[in-house]
């Protein structure tokens, strides 16, 4: 048995017990991850300075603040979160008790990515534990010393045998992917996410794919162009573009090019200086092979801000490069670096059209003042998320959901969204044995005065409060000795002339 199968067997042996369920178990649980994340931060940032060069303060900025928040959230919430839900009822079930019960899914795969180790791994292992589940975590190894980091420092704070941690590569994951799961989380590119599901069809496993995509960034001509070009430098630069919602283009009329472009380099000088590669905020490329892949992407574009690098360093300036081609090599897939391409379009028309011939985005974002262009962009397009005025941001907000649609990935997550996908939202109604007189409109012989019975109970859903809530019921007792009568009756008559 291969130390994948023997997790997995370990984790759904743990589950069985029952010892995931109790919500006290589950918020117990939490609270130890959350002073792993006080007391750890010192070996967290290390690693992840060697993995991206992010600085002690930008880690915990954005990966291990959010996480916190995540947390907190999932305890103060979740006996709300997991308590049964009351349902509208029909006049069939007036008198019944009709809920949804949440309960846990099982055992859940958890597959992060390596641009935001801590925030995309850990995010969904909070969900999957405030719903009761077990999930073996399987770090990504191309963040190596994060990855180790997490395997020896989640064992020590969160049940061990609940929620193991599985290292290594491809084949690793490929030797995961064999097992049966209940749920599979995904966090990373389409192509793997393609993998990802088939591998989880064989078992009939659900899964969740956290992708990307080319996110586009409009800008209209009429806004702010100083603060929108800040807002957006700082989008696309920060984690030296390593972002599954960065900007990946701006498209603007042909009149305004010149000072989107003076504005981003503005920006880039007033967070990183004018030597980007000495500034403590400015990350690295994770690998050389993600360095080429980048770099290619320049050879015919025209660069207007930046484009120095440093293979050895793995360090490549924030760039921009203008009046950039829809076939440039640089448009044909998700950038996932620090490039800006400019796009000239002849207006809000233009750009929409260019952006529903692509695939669907994970994000698409819009600077304009003008609350009709905003509404146009969002009601003409589809994309997992929308934010006008800013970027990345709609990440922070737990009462948003946060995933993708189409080619950018399906199901959801953050806050109560993550609890519910990680959820089986179990349907349940329970009678009484009692006024079996409504119920014989469904019992043969079916008559036409029965079936008058069943329309009126089945297309009539009054709003009632609760008065009349009681008046209905004490209608329905009769309505139900009427039926009967009726019923008993027939039977009757078809007994005598049977006889």
């Amino acid at each position: 048995m291969s130390q994948e199968q023997k997790a997995v067997a370990r984790a759904r042996k743990a589950f069985l017990t029952g010892r995931s369920k109790p919500l006290e178990h589950r918020i117990r649980q939490l609270k130890n991850l959350q002073r792993l994340f006080v007391e750890r931060q010192t070996e967290i940032s290390d690693a992840m300075k060697k993995d991206l060069n992010k600085s002690e303060v930008g880690t915990q900025l954005f990966e291990t603040l959010g996480l916190e928040g995540e947390i907190n959230l999932a305890i103060k919430k979740l006996k709300e979160w997991a308590a049964p839900r009351p349902v509208e009822k029909n006049l069939l079930t007036l008198s019944d008790t009709v809920y949804i019960q949440p309960e846990p899914l099982g055992v859940v795969l958890i597959i992060g990515a390596w641009n935001y180790p801590w925030a995309v791994t850990i995010q969904p292992l909070i969900g999957a534990m405030a719903a009761g589940n077990a999930a073996v975590v399987k770090p990504s190894e191309v963040c190596a010393h994060t990855s180790k980091v997490m395997e020896y420092l989640l064992p020590i704070y969160i049940d061990k045998e609940l929620y193991p941690v599985v290292t290594g590569g491809v084949p690793e994951t490929q030797e995961l992917l064999r097992q049966r799961f209940d749920h599979i989380f995904y966090t990373g590119n389409s192509m793997v996410g393609r993998l990802i599901m088939e591998a989880a069809a064989k078992h009939l496993t659900p899964v969740t794919l956290e992708l990307g995509g080319k996110s586009p960034c409009y800008i209209d001509k009429n806004c702010d162009i100083s603060i929108a070009c800040r807002r957006i430098t700082w989008g696309k630069y920060t984690n030296c573009g390593q972002t599954c919602i960065a900007p990946d283009y701006i498209l603007c009329e042909p009149s305004i090019q010149d000072r989107v472009i003076e504005e981003v380099k503005k920006s880039i000088e007033d967070f990183y200086t004018d030597n980007p590669k000495t500034c403590t905020d400015y990350g690295r490329i994770i690998n050389q092979r993600h360095f080429k892949r980048i770099m290619a992407m320049t050879e015919d574009s025209t660069v207007a801000v930046g484009g120095e690098s440093d293979e050895s360093d793995c360090y490549i300036a924030p760039t921009v490069l203008r009046d950039v081609k829809p076939e440039a090599k640089v448009m044909q897939e998700e950038i996932f670096g620090p490039l800006l391409p400019v796009l000239p379009v002849g207006g809000l028309d233009e750009a929409i059209k260019f952006i529903n011939q692509g695939e669907k985005p994970l994000a698409l974002y819009i600077f304009s003042p003008d609350k009709k262009v905003i509404k146009r962009m969002i009601d003409e397009t589809s994309s997992g998320g929308v934010l006008a005025n800013d970027c990345l941001v709609h990440y922070s907000v737990s009462t948003l959901p946060f995933g993708g649609v189409g080619n950018s990935g399906m199901g959801s997550y953050h806050g109560k969204f993550s609890f519910d996908q990680l959820s089986h939202l179990r349907g349940c109604l329970i009678k009484e044995l009692k006024m079996e007189g409504v119920n014989s409109m469904r019992y043969p012989p079916h008559t036409p005065k029965k079936l008058g019975w069943a329309r009126f109970f089945i297309l009539k859903n009054p709003d009632l409060g609760w008065m009349g809530r009681m008046a209905l019921l004490a209608i329905l007792a009769v309505v139900a000795a009427v039926v009967l009568q009726v019923s008993y009756g027939g039977r009757e008559e078809r007994d005598i002339n049977e006889y």
